[in-house]
């Protein structure tokens, strides 16, 4: 996945922002991280993932998923851009979408994809 693609996947998504955080682009829905690339790496931060999933995510994925001991406490895991599907990355961003959007936004996004 490039740059381009995964700030597409990002910014599709209701009250996506851009900012930077530490040089590089990072996301806020809601006033809330939704995720970032990391300079080190090129991996993003992918929140909302059990360490059961993280660990079968490695497992299945070594060159794709990944994680350090800064984030190994946390419910999440580390993606290489480069090796990410983007179907993939946007349904993890999905699933953080849908805990730190309003309801109201859920709501709306549900009607709009049932619609459709």
């Amino acid at each position: 996945m490039t740059l381009e693609e995964m700030e597409a996947i990002v910014m599709a998504f209701p009250g996506a922002e851009k900012g930077m955080s530490y040089g590089r682009p990072s996301f806020k829905v809601n006033g809330k991280f939704f995720t970032r690339l990391r300079r080190e790496d090129d991996s993003l931060v992918l929140l909302e993932v059990s360490f059961d999933e993280r660990e079968m995510l490695m497992e299945a994925e070594p060159e794709t998923f990944h994680f350090t001991a800064h984030y190994k406490d946390y419910p999440s895991v580390l993606a290489r851009m480069a090796t990410l599907h983007p179907g993939s990355f946007k349904n993890f961003l999905e699933r953080r979408w849908r805990k730190i959007a309003p309801k109201k936004w859920v709501k709306e996004r549900d009607a709009a994809g049932a619609q459709g």
